[in-house]
């Protein structure tokens, strides 16, 4: 009788009871997902105060250029607009063989 007791003393078995723990697991792999993904794209260097500048899409038609000056973040979008006014020389730019371009400042320029 007193195993009879003992059971009818305990706590009622619940099926769903586990399906908490399998939410909680769900929510922590998300989150390490989340930031797993976040590391490898490099965008952490968006999301702390140091200047960033990032092209999207180099060469192609859809480039873009992203830059981060503390919290303001400015976008720029390649277009086929043809532009026209005064301006400045301000160097040269160079391609060398394996696509990379180069820009040499002109002698005398100084960093703006």
């Amino acid at each position: 009788m007193s195993r009879l007791r003992l059971h009818d003393q305990g706590e009622d078995d619940d099926p769903l009871a586990g399906v908490a723990n399998f939410f909680d697991l769900g929510i922590v792999f998300a989150l390490g997902f989340m930031l797993a993904i976040t590391t490898w794209v490099g965008l952490p260097e968006l999301l702390d105060r140091r200047d960033v500048t990032l092209v999207k899409n180099a060469g192609s038609p859809q480039m873009e250029i992203i830059h981060k000056q503390g919290r303001k973040v400015e976008r720029y979008k390649v277009t086929r607009q043809n532009l026209g006014g005064e301006g400045e020389r301000l160097g040269i730019a160079y391609r060398l063989e394996n696509g990379q371009v180069v820009f040499v400042p002109e002698a005398g320029e100084s960093d703006h």
